[in-house]
């Protein structure tokens, strides 16, 4: 049994979440009565996953916060800036696309007891008391904005800590982060589960509802690679973007693509910084910190899987929140563990929004592990990559102004 079990193990994850997806296919067609038990292993997957995010989420953001060092003369504002922008102009480009391909998701019995909120209003009021509710009710109810909020004030807080301090929430985080790795590993037996669910359920129209879905948030994706990330490099540089960008996509993009995996990724764009040629002081703490904070992919995923769910629960969302689920998105793929799934484990923050309980929102995390396998691939690909793109042209902008 240790023999099988170390083999099964030493297959990469994406084969042994594709083998689990066509074994859960051809049960579900072939034989779903006498498979039926294995439904259990898609809901004990997200119950793992459900009881592991909102403390991972908590230490996540408080670690990364708290262990920033001030005083550190580096072209970090000019990154930051370009960071945080392009994940916004991510999110709003995810609403667009949602709003001109709108799709819905198979998420089961119990999503008609849903209460959409009246308008922008209550969603405004709701999100002031979710954000000054009790730090242990919003654990304990997996209230994601109370969780980010109380998260970025203690880590404000811890910044003039003493340094074990500061190390005890970096080892909590990072034992957190290894113990989603360990759940994720289960993913192919969690994903066999649910895709036998939603097929028997459904039927097989449930997986082509997932495929219309996939080409909205690849189509997103490439859309910022290869269009917005361009345009924001041009206004930086002032000169064709594109062997820049190519070049990160290449020597970056592709090995993102299958780590799947931000953090695995950081040598690989530490080496690509060096070759460019770009300054070590910066680029050593722009990579990093961007595995941790620039996530145009992640903003992307969260957004439209949030949509998707308001409109299978015929949630109507206005411009006001949707603007406001753009502040969210990006606020919320900045704390977005650089782990492969990283970003779906931020979906119930943006689901909290429309008023979708945490029940619901984590059967959508569920889907997102369905697509996970090209889904997460180009997400990871375009995070990583960005890191060095936003590096290099805020290096090259600075030489502009310098006039070198």
């Amino acid at each position: 049994m240790y023999s099988i079990i170390s083999r099964w193990n030493q297959i990469s994850l994406v084969k042994r979440i594709v083998i689990g997806l066509i074994v859960g296919i051809l049960l579900a067609l072939f034989i779903p009565d006498i498979a039926a038990p294995v439904v259990i292993l898609g809901a004990l997957f997200v119950g793992a996953l459900k009881s592991i995010a909102p403390i991972l989420v908590f230490f996540l953001v408080m670690s990364a916060i708290c262990q920033h060092k001030a005083g550190q003369k580096t072209n970090m504002k000019t990154i930051i800036i370009l960071y945080i922008t392009g994940t916004f102009i991510a999110a709003l480009v995810a609403v667009l696309a949602s709003f001109l391909f709108p799709t819905t998701l198979t998420l089961g019995a119990g999503v008609e007891e849903i209460t959409p909120p009246t308008g922008v209003t209550e969603v405004i009021k709701s999100l002031l008391f979710n954000i000054v509710d009790n730090p242990i009710k919003a654990l304990f109810n997996a209230n994601y904005i109370g969780i980010l909020v109380w998260a970025v004030l203690l880590g404000i807080a811890l910044r003039k800590a003493s340094e074990s301090t500061k190390d005890m929430v970096s080892n909590f985080s990072e034992a957190l982060s290894k113990v989603v790795k360990w759940v994720i590993n289960l993913a192919p037996f969690g994903i066999l589960g649910l895709v036998f669910e939603s097929i028997a359920t459904g039927g097989i129209q449930a997986l082509i509802s997932y495929s219309k879905l996939l080409v909205v948030l690849i189509g997103s994706m490439l859309f910022i690679a290869l269009i917005v990330n361009p345009i924001i490099t041009f206004i930086c540089i002032r000169k064709n973007p594109y062997p820049l960008i190519f070049k990160c996509l290449k020597d970056s993009g592709i090995t993102a693509f299958f780590t799947r995996s931000s953090a695995a990724n950081i040598p690989v764009n530490m080496n690509l910084c060096e070759r460019l040629g770009l300054d070590k002081d910066t680029y050593s703490i722009s990579i990093p910190l961007g595995a941790t904070i620039n996530m145009s992919g992640a903003a992307i995923t969260i957004t439209i899987l949030s949509l998707a769910a308001a409109n299978t629960l015929g949630i109507q969302v206005d411009i006001g929140t949707a603007f406001i689920l753009c502040i969210i998105s990006t606020i919320s793929a900045c704390g977005a563990s650089g782990v492969a799934g990283g970003s779906l484990l931020l979906i119930p923050l943006a689901c909290s929004l429309f008023g979708i309980p945490n029940d619901i929102s984590m059967k959508v995390v569920g889907v997102g592990f369905v697509i996970g396998v090209l889904q997460d691939s180009f997400e990871t690909a375009l995070n990583s990559s960005t890191d060095v793109v936003f590096t290099a042209a805020a290096e090259l902008f600075r030489l502009r102004k310098q006039g070198n």
